[in-house]
């Protein structure tokens, strides 16, 4: 059985993984380890899901996960289960957390003397909206401290690749990060990394990891490269322990 072919934050000393597209059963547009099973084969998703759980030494049952609708609803999940929202925070041990991308940014935080771990799903909206701060203000209601949490900004769409009309710019602009909209010709392009970094060290996170990988790269799923017919990594994080 080919293992899942992931990426790791040198920063997070806790089980976690950016999935890439490689490793997996699904075919066809979704060919490899999609974890989405919205139009693929449920059977093999979950395969899928169950491959990449085992890989972290975790049950396939351990996931808690979302229902993302690009706002910036955070989720305490003490147990694993199905929300709605767009990041997740725990303190529980045996849970991983998952967040789904194809272009978005998945953020996985941990603060490991806290044991309190977060996970977000930053498209623009929810850069715009500050997920990153809404996920870093519920972890330090858990106990986490900024100072002490340790961020890492998985693959997603590169700044060169993400244009965006001159509403979506100025909705940046109004959020105060205009320097985040790349100059050149043509349509405005935003640097979403690079937002997402800015807004977690403006929270006090000074520990801050940015993979550097675009979405678009044949390494993964990529929404805008693929007309929408695609499948979805998944950005996960826990903490190891018994299953909650």
């Amino acid at each position: 059985m080919t293992s899942p072919l992931m990426l790791h934050a040198p920063n997070l000393n806790v089980p976690h993984a950016f999935t890439t597209r490689h490793g997996g059963e699904s075919t066809g547009p979704y060919a490899g380890l999609n974890l989405d099973d919205r139009a693929d084969d449920p059977v093999t998703v979950a395969r899928n899901r169950a491959r990449l759980a085992g890989a972290l030494g975790f049950p396939e049952t351990a996931f808690a996960r979302l229902d993302q609708v690009h706002g910036t609803d955070v989720i305490t999940a003490a147990g694993p289960g199905v929300w709605v929202g767009d990041a997740l925070v725990t303190a529980k041990p045996g849970v991983l957390l998952a967040i789904g991308t194809a272009d978005c940014y998945p953020l996985l935080l941990a603060d490991p003397q806290a044991g309190v771990l977060g996970a977000a799903h930053a498209g623009w909206k929810g850069t715009v909206g500050d997920i990153a701060g809404q996920v870093v203000g519920a972890m330090t209601r858990l106990g986490a401290d900024p100072s002490r949490i340790h961020a890492a900004v998985g693959p997603g769409i590169c700044g060169e690749r993400f244009e965006v009309g001159e509403d979506v710019a100025e909705k940046f602009r109004a959020a105060g990060l205009g320097e985040f909209i790349l100059q050149g010709q043509g349509r405005a392009r935003i640097d979403l990394a690079g937002a997402n970094a800015f807004l977690l060290r403006r929270t006090g996170v000074t520990d801050v990891w940015v993979s550097g990988r675009c979405s678009t790269e044949d390494d993964f799923y990529s929404y805008r490269r693929d007309a929408g017919q695609t499948g979805r990594m998944w950005a996960v994080i826990g903490l190891p322990g018994e299953q909650a």
